[in-house]
């Protein structure tokens, strides 16, 4: 995001191609622009206007997908059109329908700076009816302080959008870091909707630490499936790992990888987003064993240096790679908790290419980890310690302690099973409703008073990451650790509650009004009803939290739908 040479090109990623083509091989558009090198002396702001956006009109639209070689928009924002369409895709060598944001996967990227206004318009031009139609956009780790109303979960803060229509989100960004976006309805961002979003600090501390970081430094993790999400049961095993939208399944080992180029001598700020509806992953680039972590989730961390990764459904992670190893092709592996296993013929993986290498797959052995990334060691970089601890202020506002169990393929959290609302419960709220309890299930909602301490403890197994909306936490406890940590906790959005005998515990404090969820983000396991909401100041609302006149018009568009049109 700077001036400079130019030397690096983009991650190859695929091109959508239209659904009457499905027995075609999707198209991968040529590599766009090279990376800019950032020049140390200028603040990131001074580069954001060179990034125009391109407005994907829906006629625009139509001609990208059936265009060969049509280079897609890198990135949009902080003002711009998510358009959301339907076409068939080939990722890891088979061709299936998706869901796709700015006609790619992963979806466009969108980035601003700190303290921008962001107003993204969702424009929804879905038509397969093999897919969910209807869409609602979340913003994760955007804590949406002000404004609850365009924070994404369909029936909890929105109706969805229904296909035909638009709906544009408009708050503004204090925060800086790694960030996601991807549809909140079902389970429909399996299908596709999903891509990052980064917002740029021209005050960042580590700037002089690392030489590039671009759009093209984003680095994305996710699953694929075959099978189209309404027509999975269960929780269904990935088919492939995606590597900045591309990989291999063990019957398709001749199928394009991702490639990060990257020129000898540079520094290169990674943001790794997991952006998977189930796997965990553990992440390492061969030869390559100084990764030093800077960000975790959009919170700015002390410098700790690992050589592999673990990263669940929905975290983050800024690392810095130096480009320090003799020129060559070198393996990044990310072998996921779920699916098939392992590197043969170059599954769950992509390529690290060093310019002036051969075109080719990298011959590099794995590198046997001895450092480890460990949540526990890992400290935010502004330390002020978990609020009210015990040794000074006593016991926390409120506690929770929520037990998970599975019966008949159904998730619960304290024996109750979550099962959305038909009206979001913003809105009942806003239109009068006396009280949170009486929208949902008992156990399925929890008022919690205003500027008030939280904590809240989940048993571990199953390894369930789960995500808080509208703030950060501290991990107190960390999953693998029975030491409570109240003095410098890590800091995040995003937490695995880890294996059996773990007792994962976070704090936070109540300073953000809204309808925030609390939820597993393996996708499959949120839809079996693994989630609870939080109902932070409700008597507050109404002053409290804004909304526009066409939030007040999602309901009444989407219930006018049709039973095939949702």
């Amino acid at each position: 995001r700077g001036t400079g040479h130019c030397s690096q090109p983009r991650l190859s990623s695929p091109t959508a191609i239209p659904p009457q083509q499905d027995e075609c091989r999707a198209i991968k558009i040529p590599e766009l622009p090279c990376i800019r090198q950032r020049a140390a002396s200028l603040p990131v702001r001074s580069t954001l206007p060179e990034r125009k956006m391109t407005k994907l009109s829906t006629s625009f639209l139509s001609i990208a997908l059936a265009v060969a070689k049509l280079a897609l928009a890198a990135t949009v924002g902080p003002v711009g059109d998510i358009v959301v369409a339907n076409a068939s895709v080939t990722l890891d060598g088979t061709t299936r329908p998706a869901v796709l944001s700015g006609g790619q996967f992963p979806g466009t990227t969108i980035i601003g700076n700190k303290g921008d206004r962001f107003q993204l318009n969702v424009v929804n031009n879905q038509f397969d009816s093999r897919m969910l139609q209807s869409t609602s956009i979340h913003w994760h780790g955007i804590f949406q302080k002000g404004t609850a109303s365009y924070d994404g979960p369909a029936f909890i803060t929105q109706c969805p959008i229904a296909h035909g229509n638009s709906f544009l989100y408009d708050f503004t960004v204090n925060q800086a870091g790694t960030f996601w976006y991807h549809s909140h309805l079902s389970t429909q961002y399996c299908d596709g909707l999903r891509g990052p979003m980064v917002v740029y600090d021209p005050q960042d501390p580590y700037l002089g630490r690392y030489d590039v970081d671009d759009e093209t430094t984003v680095l994305t993790l996710a699953d694929w499936y075959h099978t189209l999400a309404k027509q999975a049961t269960g929780t269904p095993a990935p088919d492939s790992t995606l590597i900045q939208g591309l990989g291999r399944t063990p019957t398709t080992l001749t199928a394009p990888l991702g490639v990060l180029t990257v020129q000898h001598g540079l520094r290169y700020r990674i943001r790794l987003v997991n952006i998977a509806c189930s796997p965990n992953y553990v992440f390492q680039i061969d030869g390559h064993t100084n990764l030093t972590v800077i960000e975790a989730d959009g919170i700015t961390t002390q410098p700790y240096t690992v050589d592999q990764i673990t990263i669940f459904a929905g975290q983050r992670y800024s690392f810095i790679l130096n480009a320090d190893q003799a020129v060559g092709n070198y393996w990044i592996r990310a072998n996921p908790s779920a699916g098939t296993k392992g590197f043969a013929g170059g599954i769950n993986s992509a390529i690290l290419r060093y310019a002036g290498a051969t075109d080719a797959d990298p011959t590099s052995t794995q590198d046997v980890s001895t450092n480890a990334f460990v949540e526990a060691n890992m400290r935010p970089l502004d330390t002020p310690g978990a609020p009210l601890t015990p040794v000074s202020s006593g016991n926390p506002a409120k506690s929770f302690n929520f037990a998970i169990s599975v019966t008949g393929g159904k998730f619960a959290m304290n024996g109750v099973s979550f099962v959305p609302p038909t009206t979001p419960v913003l809105l009942q709220i806003l239109s009068g409703a006396e009280d949170a309890q009486s929208l949902l299930p008992t156990g399925s909602v929890f008022p919690l008073p205003k500027n008030s301490l939280i904590q809240v403890s989940i048993p571990g197994g199953g390894q369930h990451p789960f995500h808080l909306h509208g703030h950060a936490f501290d991990v107190v406890r960390t999953a693998g650790s029975s030491v409570y940590n109240y003095a410098n906790p890590p800091r995040r959005d995003v937490v695995s509650v880890g294996n059996a005998g773990d007792n994962v515990t976070i704090r936070f404090v109540t300073d953000n009004d809204g309808p925030w969820f609390l939820h597993c983000h393996i996708d499959w396991h949120l839809e079996a009803g693994l989630a609870i909401v939080f109902a932070e100041d409700v008597p507050d609302w109404n002053t409290t939290i804004s909304h526009s006149p066409a939030w007040n018009d999602l309901c009444p568009a989407y219930d006018a739908l049709g039973a095939s049109d949702l």
